[in-house]
């Protein structure tokens, strides 16, 4: 079972003084940074697991520093094996077509169709929506891990692993697993290769000379489900694998599904042999030696390519990893009085290892990254902005970069929606997958928060490095985004101003699609991104854009009532209906991820922010939240209120011992959390574009002293 993760209340804060590394004339000691927040590990905690990985391919594990217990682990941190490219489809045996998933809804005057789970099962539309929802899915590539025979003969088990002692390493990219199993000392290092879907590990034990311990592969079958926590031995018929080479130190693998073939291959550094035990099981026995060092690398192909060696993978990490802590930004809290600085730092050092490699790769990460499935294992669109633009502020554009490449590819997808549904330009699907399917999905159809994103990754970049390049090689996809949005939005005559929706949910997802119309958070969106989209024309000495213009001059004011903003103008029961106090407050989104624009009232969102504060049903919340909230109090000049809201004693707000933000047993990690709180940091930190302070989300209370390098103001 996981642990329980247990509360600590910190006291308010109290008076001292801050200062910036700028003002101190000292730079940061960055190893000493990273290295302070090594993990410890002394106990077999199953929300514990550990991590490594390169942003395309993770390799999670347990106390042995492998994946030796999957099943023991599948309710907490999985031990998951994924890549970016590893999908696979069920067989389409009933032959569903896209458009069976598509019903069509009659809004504002006209049809439209959206793809939805809808009709009542088993009835056909139904399963022909469950099924592209389901297919495609990701994989769990294959299991490694240690099997140890005691001297009674039976294979030890979780119960068995005594003395633990475990930690990583972020500065060099390290798990070090030490452990005995009866009175038998085994150690295990273990690294992710910085540029190949490949671990490498090194044993060192006893049990190897006793020819007691061996290396297991197993390849388990996608559960079509939900999640995916890489234990399914079921349905053993369904694949097939076979060894297709083998020799005294090395050994392929292939792997076959039902629409994917890919690779296992195996290197080692002395003799061993590699035996199958039963279908999809593999063993690789050790000739007796002191210790032992192999690298597994996954491949969508045959790679001829040489396996790198234990010894070359770990120069690789120690080369990489410094390389990524020395480069971009530093915050340190170090001679903060403030009891819950080392925790704020801890979170900020494993958040930054997290996202490198669990959400640096060439398409947008699921939100529980690299380790196991959720939602099938596919991206949310509207989750991008939480996963990736903090790379930007921290000073590593390059890694938000990356997986805008997905918007360049799947850009003809993303007109074709846009094209049925009777609008201009692009309409960026909302949950997806690598080649930009649409998922059908009863409030993701309906989203609308991520159509703007790509606007403000692209700012995010022109602000890093301006270049008429960069304006170049980005602006068909800002401008095809803007010409949806302002196709969206609807002129209506009586109001003479434009409106968004019906037909909609906000980022809010409290509220009906058939009823909602102009949500707060989403209205400032669409005005700051077009306004962006009309500087870029600018910037490329193009004349603005006079549908843009339009829309912008009549884009309908943000909803007010008794001084507060309504979340959508729909909902005049906004602040009296107990379920519009959950979920996200997104309204705060309008000043917090949002900069000032002229639809914002400073006066009016204090009123809603404090209201919020006093109110919300924040055990009804997720990860995000608290860092869009602390994002808001710092524009509003709440500094004290910013840190607060960082380390809110809500479980979704939880950091376990790796540095993942936990949400329920259902989502064990939620990485959108561990970007949010980077992002937000960054501009309590670094500031924002509207104001020359420093560090306006610190409190000036003399309790924190601050040290920042390499921060990027936020919009």
């Amino acid at each position: 079972m996981a642990k329980k993760t247990k509360w600590i209340l910190c006291p308010l804060l109290c008076f001292l003084s801050i200062y910036t590394a700028e003002g101190q004339g000292s730079k940061i000691n960055r190893r000493a940074l990273v290295e302070r927040h090594t993990v410890q590990l002394s106990t077999a905690d199953t929300l514990a697991s550990l991590s490594v990985g390169n942003g395309s391919f993770a390799f999670t594990t347990d106390v042995t520093g492998l994946q030796s217990f999957p099943d023991a682990y599948q309710k907490g941190v999985p031990l998951g094996t994924q890549s970016e490219w590893g999908w696979d489809a069920f067989p389409n045996v009933n032959h569903y077509k896209f458009e069976d998933a598509l019903k069509t809804y009659h809004l504002n005057g006209r049809d439209v169709s959206y793809a939805v789970q809808w009709g009542s099962d088993p009835g056909e539309h139904r399963k022909a929506a469950d099924y592209f929802r389901q297919n495609v899915h990701r994989l769990q590539l294959g299991n490694i891990g240690l099997e140890i025979q005691k001297k009674d003969g039976e294979l030890a088990t979780l119960h068995d692993i005594k003395n633990i002692r475990q930690q990583l390493n972020m500065w060099t990219g390290a798990i070090a697993s030490f452990f005995t199993v009866e009175n038998i000392p085994v150690s295990v290092i273990t690294y992710g290769h910085q540029q190949q879907n490949a671990v490498a590990f090194k044993i060192t034990s006893p049990l190897l000379q006793q020819k007691k311990l061996r290396i297991r592969i197993r390849l388990p079958y996608p559960t079509g489900g939900w999640a995916d926590m890489g234990n399914n031995w079921k349905d053993e018929d369904k694949h097939q694998s076979s060894i297709i080479s083998n020799e005294y130190n090395r050994a392929l693998i292939r792997h076959q599904l039902d629409t994917t073939t890919y690779y296992v291959a195996a290197l080692w550094n002395s003799s061993g042999r590699l035996v199958q035990k039963q279908a999809h099981y593999y063993l690789l026995t050790p000739e007796p030696a002191g210790s032992f060092e192999a690298t597994i690398r996954f491949d969508q192909k045959r790679n001829t390519a040489a396996i790198p060696s234990f010894a070359a993978t770990a120069l690789n990490n120690r080369q990489q990893w410094q390389k990524f802590w020395s480069s971009g930004g530093a915050i340190d809290f170090s001679g903060s009085t403030d009891p819950r600085a080392g925790e704020l730092e801890r979170r900020i050092v494993l958040s930054q290892y997290l996202t490198k490699i669990q959400c640096a790769g060439n398409n947008p990460p699921q939100e529980t990254g690299l380790t196991y499935n959720s939602w099938y294992g596919k991206p949310h669109i509207e989750m991008h902005w939480w996963h990736g633009i903090h790379f930007a502020l921290w000073g590593r554009p390059q890694l938000l970069e990356k997986s805008l490449s997905w918007y360049a590819r799947n850009a003809a997808g993303a007109r074709g929606i846009a094209q049925r549904q009777g609008y201009e330009g692009l309409r960026w699907q909302k949950m997806t997958d690598n080649d930009g399917r649409e998922s059908p999905s009863s409030v993701g159809a309906f989203l609308i928060w991520q159509e703007p994103h790509f606007i403000y990754y692209a700012e995010l970049l022109y602000r890093s490095k301006a270049s008429k390049a960069l304006l170049h090689q980005y602006k068909d996809l800002v401008f095809g985004t803007a010409d949806f949005m302002a196709s969206f939005a609807r002129y209506d005559s009586a109001s003479q101003k434009y409106i968004l929706g019906k037909g909609l949910i906000p980022a809010q997802e409290r509220f009906k699609a058939e009823e909602t119309f102009n949500p707060s958070y989403e209205l400032v969106y669409w005005h700051w991104a077009l306004e962006v989209a009309q500087q870029w024309r600018t910037r490329l000495g193009l004349s603005r854009n006079k549908k843009w213009d339009t829309v912008l001059k009549k884009l309908s004011p943000l909803p007010v009532q008794d001084q507060k903003y309504l979340f959508t103008e729909s909902a005049t029961d906004s602040y009296t209906n107990p379920e519009y106090r959950t979920d996200h407050p997104a309204v705060l989104g309008a000043l917090g991820m949002m900069p000032q624009t002229p639809l914002v009232n400073k006066k009016i969102m204090r009123n809603t922010f404090d209201w919020i504060w006093d109110h919300w049903s924040w055990n009804k919340t997720w990860g995000w939240d608290f860092p869009m909230t602390a994002m808001t109090a710092t524009r509003l000049g709440l500094p004290e209120k910013a840190i607060d809201a960082l380390l809110m004693p809500i479980q979704t707000n939880t950091y376990l011992p790796n540095g993942h933000n936990y949400q329920d047993g259902r989502l064990t990690i939620y990485l959108p959390g561990n970007g949010g709180l980077l992002a937000a940091i960054a501009m309590m930190c670094g500031g924002y574009s509207q104001t020359a302070g420093t560090l306006p989300g610190i409190p000036k209370n003399g309790k924190w002293k601050v040290k920042v390098e390499g921060i990027q103001k936020m919009p």
